[in-house]
């Protein structure tokens, strides 16, 4: 492990895979690697529920681990692997929360009274994929109620948890061994950190808000007519 990602989901987190594995800081591990890998799910849920945590298993074959449910094991990660770089991405606490909480939270929220269609579609993704169908349960372990107790619904409590983990990655990592990292300062400050030549293209630009909101049907889609 060369890279450890701090930053919260919707901090530029999608942007920062692409633009690791561009600069050779790949493969990257980032929540879409569990959605596209369902059995990674249970993984996270032993680690969530304190059953395990084989960080060597569970990152075999990544030089990097970013977005959550990774950034919620920062601390560990980083005792874990002493010689990789920390990035803690970055963004207006405002404009964050107004990004996580029509997004990821929205969507946790919604899953709490899921209306008629969504249960029919959660029914057929746990006959298809039994393992991806754990993935609520995943997510509240690892991230839900582990960074924020719970209280996702809470805008007050979320902008709060939001300004203490940068505080506390930033009193916790090293200098020399952390960049803090606002994704529209693009390549440069990036490159400098990790000691690698500035690319000749536009930094990534990927998973804004209507994307996101996009991809949801075509993943579900997926994951049932693929099965088991």
């Amino acid at each position: 492990m060369e890279v450890i990602g701090a930053g919260f989901g919707r901090t530029g987190t999608a942007s920062l895979k692409a633009a690791l594995d561009r600069l050779g800081r790949g493969p990257c591990y980032h929540m879409s690697t569990i959605i596209a890998e369902p059995r990674r799910v249970r993984q996270w849920l032993d680690v969530g529920e304190g059953r395990a945590a084989d960080w060597d298993a569970l990152f075999d074959g990544f030089r990097a681990a970013i977005d959550w449910p990774a950034a919620s094991y920062w601390r560990e990660l980083a005792a874990h692997y002493p010689d990789a770089k920390v990035i803690l991405t970055v963004r207006d606490p405002e404009r964050w929360y107004g990004s996580v909480s029509s997004t990821i939270f929205a969507r946790a929220l919604a899953e709490r009274r899921p209306p008629p269609r969504r249960r029919a579609v959660r029914w057929l993704v746990a006959r298809r994929q039994p393992d991806f169908a754990l993935y609520p349960r995943m997510a509240r372990a690892t991230v839900f109620d582990r960074v924020f107790g719970g209280r996702i619904d809470d805008r007050e409590h979320v902008l709060a948890v939001f300004e203490r983990h940068i505080a506390e990655v930033k009193e916790a990592i090293p200098d020399e061994r952390l960049l803090v990292f606002d994704v529209r300062d693009g390549w440069e400050p990036l490159c400098a950190f990790l000691g690698v030549p500035v690319p000749d293209e536009p930094f990534p630009e990927s998973n804004e808000r209507a994307a996101w909101h996009r991809k949801r049907p075509r993943r579900l889609a997926r994951l049932i007519l693929r099965g088991r």
